[in-house]
């Protein structure tokens, strides 16, 4: 193994390894994310797409469809349906918070308008399920439409939640499972079934990606608290928003009357002041909300490998348990 590559994050490892289908996802996103009749649907999506995104959920796909000897074509298809769906979310959801940034850019519908996100999102997912039926596989078929109906559920719960200083660490990883995880878990098991899998080892992929898939939000509602601009978005957003993510839980539960108020104001009543992102970090501290929270996502990457262990051995299996540890590992 050379320096550069022991060096490489295993992100950047599992990409290299799956560097041909990676290239052949490129190419079949340009494609069918074109439209004739109205040329913003490909500007709208090129913009996000090509935002520099890791692709994280398309090479689950292709990694699950590797690890068990899949030769292709059709999990390139299934990757590019969970790009697209994936990115479909993520314009409905800039639309839905009022956000202004993703990925460290303008959003789209700042840059063009809210309509315009909503309907290009409308279009991806219409493409993604074009893209579902191609493999003729009535199993993968049923897993990605299941899991775009979860997405769905997580974020109006999501929505129903925010703001509710009562919301409970059960609701919480209701919240996550759909939103963000189902789509892990979809990506891994389609990859998984279109590769011939027994029903223990699609099964295993499934729980696999769960757990990433659940560690990965934890962390990502870490990092509004304790990252930087690298992060591609404004640090404190989910506070704005009033999202009660599982820090925010964890400090409420010992909170002092005073703190209460704070919060209440904070996330209950939306009045961000200049300074409260901050003493939000400080009272999350205080209770040991922030480590506390770290320990929950590094439980979850136990269980992705504790899944990985019921699978044959392989390179791309060795990657995948690397990239559960950097996911609790990663800044950005």
């Amino acid at each position: 193994m050379s320096l550069d590559h022991a060096r490489a994050k295993p992100h950047d490892r599992l990409a290299a390894a799956l560097e041909e289908d990676l290239a052949a996802v490129g190419a079949l996103i340009r494609e069918r994310m074109q439209s004739e009749a109205a040329p913003r649907i490909p500007a709208v999506t090129a913009h996000l797409i090509e935002a520099g995104g890791k692709r994280l959920r398309p090479m689950l796909v292709l990694a699950a469809a590797r690890l068990l000897g899949h030769g292709g074509p059709f999990h390139v298809h299934l990757a590019v349906a969970v790009e697209f769906i994936h990115t479909a979310t993520l314009l409905h959801d800039d639309v839905v918070d009022d956000s202004k940034q993703r990925r460290g850019r303008p959003t789209a519908n700042l840059l063009w308008d809210n309509m315009s996100s909503v309907l290009v999102g409308d279009y991806l997912f219409a493409r993604a399920f074009q893209l579902m039926v191609e493999p003729g596989n009535l199993r993968v078929l049923d897993i990605l439409a299941n899991a775009s109906a979860t997405i769905s559920e997580g974020e109006v719960l999501q929505l129903v939640a925010a703001r509710d200083l009562s919301t409970s660490e059960a609701t919480y990883l209701k919240v996550i499972r759909g939103k963000t995880a189902a789509l892990f878990s979809a990506a891994t098991e389609a990859g998984a079934v279109i590769a011939g899998a027994s029903g223990a080892e699609a099964e295993a992929l499934r729980e696999y990606g769960d757990a990433l898939g659940i560690a990965f939000q934890i962390v990502d509602d870490l990092l509004d608290i304790e990252g930087t601009d690298a992060i591609g978005k404004n640090r404190g957003d989910d506070l704005r928003e009033g999202k009660l993510t599982l820090p925010v839980i964890r400090a409420l539960a010992g909170a002092s009357g005073e703190e209460r108020d704070f919060w209440t104001r904070v996330i209950g009543r939306g009045k961000v002041e200049e300074g409260d992102v901050e003493r939000a970090r400080e009272l999350m501290e205080r209770h040991g909300a922030l480590a506390s929270t770290r320990a929950e996502a590094e439980l979850w990457v136990g269980r992705a490998k504790d899944a990985l262990q019921r699978l044959p051995e392989h390179p791309v299996k060795e990657m995948l348990a690397d990239l559960a540890d950097y996911v609790v590992a990663r800044e950005v």
